[in-house]
């Protein structure tokens, strides 16, 4: 069992940056490949970016390409996303999630290859 909780959630204006953190607890952390999702009310979740077990390996939604970086910290149990240059329509619910399976890359877009996910945070994007 995994426990996530994500947190750095806010608003922020178009253009500018944060950085999102889901912190890990109940077994071992480096274990899972990790994904951040977004949702919009309404919308289904969406796929935004995946890291390795290690960290060696990324990858993005084309959506957040260029502008979004993920990335992990083994010894603190903490995944990150880093958010530059937002814009509006990235107003969404982001969630955390931890995936016992192998690393696919582009194979870790699918929510069905997540065990445990966090409860979210808000991000709202102003113009």
């Amino acid at each position: 069992q995994v426990q996530l909780v994500e947190s750095g959630g806010g608003l922020v204006q178009a253009g500018g940056s944060l950085r999102l953190s889901c912190a890990a607890s109940g077994h071992t952390f480096s274990s899972y490949v990790m994904g951040w999702f977004r949702q919009a009310p309404g919308k289904e979740r969406e796929f935004a970016a995946a890291v390795s077990r290690g960290g060696g390996s990324t990858y993005y939604a084309d959506s957040v390409k260029g502008r979004f970086t993920i990335s992990r910290d083994n010894v603190k149990n903490t995944v990150y996303m880093q958010v530059n240059s937002p814009k509006p329509g990235d107003t969404d619910v982001y969630y955390c999630a931890a995936s016992a399976s192998a690393w696919y890359g582009d194979g870790m877009t699918g929510a069905t290859r997540y065990l445990y996910w966090g409860r979210g945070t808000q991000v709202t994007v102003s113009s």
